[in-house]
């Protein structure tokens, strides 16, 4: 388990169930993956920061391979149009796999929207998009996957926006053998972000930034030798019980509640691009 509150103390446990106490810093776990004098460590806040000359990002030292990973996150302020935000985790190479959470900027007024996506062995184009339901600039808010042998799960706070169970059977390849990075980070993309690109980043309102707090990963750690060090309770890794393989009865219910009040796209949804439904998507019920 890496827990990581930026200068504060948290727990680690080991494969061997040993607690050990520690104090993590952000340097610990992650380093900035570019544009290092636009990741700013604020001591207990960490912040990404989008100007004119270039925009900024930091991913983890580690790669994980199941678990939960999260952060606490408050998003660009005002108008932000044009900017794009981005938690995800990824492995490397042309069949990687990849969950997104993307936040795209927006006019001032405007409901922010969340665009997520998965890849698994190299295929994407899963794209859901959902307005969110509270302002996001206004304090932070945790966004988090979970992910075992049957599902990944987006969490936002503890409601499920978004499910991707396991559907090998049907001949759908699920991320299942390759370690990704948690990274984060910001950039433009006003070429389609905000309104399918029709507005532009208004560079007066600049520096953009995206501000975090309490990453969280509990989650099976493979280090630079690629051995696992994964957390052991009682014999089993605790995401991949029976009561993490489906959603409970009450996420099932704030799924649908968000599907039926917040979403604007679903791919399972759009013939125009799939003149066939994509197979994972046949018989998807919450």
């Amino acid at each position: 388990m890496a827990c990581l509150r930026l200068q504060s103390c948290c727990f680690f446990v080991l494969v061997f169930c040993f607690w050990v106490s520690n104090c993590a810093e952000f340097n610990d776990i992650f380093e900035p993956s570019w544009a290092i004098d636009h990741v700013m460590n604020e001591g207990e806040l960490l912040k990404l920061k989008l100007d004119n000359f270039s925009g900024a990002g930091f991913a983890s030292k580690a790669t994980y391979l199941f678990g939960k990973v999260g952060a606490q996150i408050k998003l660009v302020p005002g108008d932000s149009a044009g900017t794009v935000t981005a938690f995800y985790m990824s492995s490397e190479g042309t069949l990687h796999d990849e969950f997104d959470f993307e936040f795209l900027g927006n006019a001032s007024g405007e409901p922010y929207i969340v665009q997520t996506n998965i890849y698994s062995n190299g295929t994407g184009d899963r794209e859901q998009r959902i307005y969110l339901w509270f302002d996001p600039t206004a304090d932070f808010h945790s966004y988090s996957f979970l992910w075992n042998h049957k599902q990944v799960v987006f969490f936002v706070d503890s409601v499920p926006i978004r499910v991707f169970p396991n559907n090998e059977r049907v001949g759908v390849p699920y991320p299942k053998k390759q370690p990704m990075r948690v990274s984060s980070s910001i950039w433009n993309a006003d070429n389609w972000a905000t309104q399918g690109g029709r507005l532009k980043i208004n560079w007066s309102h600049s520096p953009f930034i995206s501000t975090y707090k309490g990453f969280d990963i509990d989650a099976n750690e493979y280090g630079l030798n690629g051995e696992s060090r994964g957390v052991i309770e009682n014999g089993s890794k605790w995401w991949d019980r029976p009561s993490h393989s489906s959603l409970t009865p009450l996420q099932r219910r704030m799924l649908r509640w968000v599907h039926r009040n917040y979403i604007i796209y679903d791919y399972c949804k759009d013939s125009t691009r799939f003149s066939t439904s994509p197979p994972e998507c046949a018989g998807l019920r919450f």
